[in-house]
C-alpha cells in the first residue's frame, strides 16, 4: 500500500466515524486527490464530489471564487485557495473540503511563484485553514507531493476537531 492509499484509509475512517462527506476543489492536481479517494472501494459513503477547476473561469463558475480576487492575487494565492475550499463546501453537501492551486511545471513559474509552489485550502466543519508549500521535482513529483500533503493535513485537521 502506498502513502496516498494509507492516507485515504485514515481519511475514510475519520469521515465515516463522524458521518461527514468530503468535497475536493483541484487545480494543479487535475482531480488526482479525488481519484486517490475514489480508488478506495466504498468511497461513496464519505466522498461527496470532486471539482476540477483548472482555469480561472472554472474557479469562478464552479466554486464562486470572485473574478476580482483572482485578478488581484492571482490564481496561485492564499485568498484563492481559501475561496476554493469554501466554494467546495458551498457547492456541495460536504462538511469538509480540500482545495489546491499551484504551479506544477515545468513552465508557468515566476520569481514570486516558482515551479513547485502550491497553495492549499481546507475547510473543516466551517473553519478554513490555508498553507503554502514549495515542492521540488518534476511535474509528476510536485503533483504527487501535493496530493499526499493535502490528505495528510486534512486528516490532522479532522482529527483535531472536537465533536
Amino acid at each position: 500500500m502506498n502513502a496516498s492509499n494509507e492516507l485515504v484509509e485514515t481519511l475514510a475512517g475519520l469521515l465515516l466515524q463522524r458521518g461527514w462527506m468530503l468535497a475536493t476543489a483541484e487545480s494543479c492536481t487535475g482531480g488526482m486527490i479525488a481519484a486517490a479517494c475514489t480508488d478506495r472501494a466504498g468511497s461513496s459513503e464519505w466522498f461527496e464530489r470532486g471539482l476540477v477547476s483548472y482555469s480561472n473561469a472554472a474557479k469562478h463558475d464552479l466554486l464562486g471564487v470572485p473574478e476580482a480576487l483572482i485578478a488581484e492575487h492571482g490564481a496561485v494565492s492564499e485568498p484563492v485557495a481559501r475561496a476554493m475550499a469554501e466554494g467546495a463546501i458551498a457547492h456541495s453537501r460536504a462538511q469538509c473540503s480540500v482545495a489546491v492551486t499551484g504551479v506544477a511545471g515545468p513552465g508557468g513559474g515566476s520569481a514570486a511563484k516558482p515551479v513547485g509552489t502550491v497553495w492549499f485550502g481546507w475547510n473543516v466543519y466551517g473553519t478554513t485553514h490555508s498553507e503554502c508549500l514549495r515542492f521540488d521535482g518534476d511535474r509528476a513529483a510536485v503533483r504527487q507531493a501535493t496530493v499526499a500533503h493535502a490528505l495528510q493535513r486534512l486528516n490532522a485537521l479532522i482529527s483535531a476537531r472536537l465533536l
